[in-house]
């Protein structure tokens, strides 16, 4: 499986930095993705666990994968590449016939893009969305946090109905 057997997630600084905090919260919440999907089998990663919904744990990890891209690469960089999952719902919904192994893998290549992306760049770089609406680096990194945040919330829900597993 392509899921770490052990993931090392480090508590965010108390004080610091801006960039050292919003890059360590960032992480923090990446590393509570995974230690969620730790431990399953491929079947329970695909398992609808919460009824009438369709959300997997496998579907968080493919929907974060593209939103990795998307914010930092397609959006801050304007990068010229595609969605890899996202087709309006199957980036949730898509996983039955899901390679977990190749799309662990490509959520773990999609964070390491996004740090590449991001790597000495200032918070305070402008870009110009596809929406034409201007940003900057530190609003992508913010909402990047909070919808991770709120998956990670799902998350805690999903692997409580799977195997009992609370807390983290």
């Amino acid at each position: 499986m392509a899921i770490p057997k052990e993931i090392n997630r480090v508590d965010p600084p108390r004080h610091g930095d801006e960039r050292v905090q919003l890059d360590a919260w960032l992480d923090f919440h990446r590393s509570t993705l995974l230690i969620k999907c730790a431990g399953l089998n491929a079947h329970q990663l695909k398992m609808r666990a919460a009824e009438p919904s369709s959300l997997t744990l496998l579907g968080l990890v493919r929907h974060m994968a593209d939103s990795e891209r998307y914010w930092f690469r397609r959006q801050f960089a304007a990068a010229p590449v595609t969605a890899i999952y996202w087709d309006n719902d199957g980036d949730f919904m898509a996983v039955d016939e899901a390679d977990v192994d190749a799309d662990f893998a490509t959520y773990a290549a999609e964070v390491q893009a996004a740090r590449v992306t991001t790597a000495d760049r200032s918070l305070d770089e402008k870009f110009i969305s596809t929406r034409g609406t201007t940003m900057d680096l530190r609003w992508v990194y913010l909402h990047m946090i909070e919808e991770y945040a709120r998956h990670n919330g799902h998350a805690d829900i999903l692997r409580e109905r799977i195997d009992g597993t609370t807390g983290v």
